[in-house]
């Protein structure tokens, strides 16, 4: 990377806290009231929006509007034509809008930055518990001004594994998957906010984090996030991941292909 694109990079990282913070700070507003919003089913009734995610997707992307009007922005309620941008933004204004909605304090702003293809950017921002993940290629992985590692575990019975699924994916591998890892004495949690467990894997507060298909909104953060933690990834941006998806697969080192080997074969793991 030249010293400019590190300046550049430096000036999105730093803005791309502010902005997470800044929409987790409405959002929190939101959730505060959060029985008198309009709420809408998308492809199932497990798949809610409400005019809190959308109002806050917009404030996101007239902040970075505001600062980068060059950058594009992929939101997951507006989307956004990110055809021949060098820096995209992939934002998720809500993560875990049912746990929003529900009252349960499981939900956070999702954000990373992709450039040149690769993601350098990742920021979880939980304003519940006043925790804002982030990480830039490079620098290292923080929760607000502590620095986070991957956990050390060696074995899959030596801590909690964050998982989560979705009713697009079969059940099957799913279950294959939690069938195996109980009879290895694994255990494992599941709070309604991939990007958010993705980023206490990171943090060292869950062994590894898995979930079969994950939009790019939710999925990047926690791959940015864990690398710079020390910790492995699935190669998150092959095969179409940035229009399509993908599944994600975070761990350290030795646990990852642990993980792995429960899974059936998937070119990008």
């Amino acid at each position: 990377m030249s010293s400019a694109t590190l300046t550049e990079l430096d000036a999105r990282y730093h803005y791309a806290c502010e902005v997470a913070k800044t929409a987790a700070s409405r959002a929190l507003a939101w959730y505060q009231q959060r029985h008198q919003l309009v709420v809408e089913h998308k492809k199932d009734l497990q798949d809610v929006v409400s005019e809190a995610d959308r109002n806050v997707e917009l404030l996101v992307k007239h902040l970075i509007h505001e600062r980068f009007p060059d950058d594009a922005v992929l939101g997951e309620e507006s989307g956004g034509d990110v055809s021949g941008a060098r820096f995209i933004w992939v934002i998720d204004p809500i993560d875990g809008t049912s746990s929003f909605l529900n009252g349960l304090h499981n939900w956070c702003v999702s954000l990373a930055i992709v450039c040149d293809n690769q993601p350098v950017i990742g920021v979880v921002s939980d304003p519940n518990h006043q925790e804002t993940f982030h990480a830039c290629r490079g620098k290292g992985a923080w929760v607000n001004d502590k620095r986070i590692q991957a956990h050390s575990a060696q074995r899959l019975d030596q801590g909690l594994l964050g998982l989560s699924s979705s009713n697009s994916q079969p059940i099957e591998p799913l279950t294959t998957f939690i069938s195996q890892l109980l009879a290895q004495g694994g255990m494992f949690i599941r709070n309604g906010s991939g990007a958010l467990m993705s980023a206490w894997a990171a943090a060292g507060r869950l062994i590894g984090y898995y979930e079969a298909h994950m939009n790019p909104w939710d999925g990047l953060p926690g791959i940015v996030l864990m690398r710079e933690a020390g910790g492995v990834t699935n190669d998150y941006l092959s095969h179409h991941g940035l229009q399509q998806g993908n599944p994600v697969l975070l761990a350290n080192a030795v646990l990852y292909p642990q993980l792995k080997a429960l899974l059936p074969a998937q070119p990008t793991l």
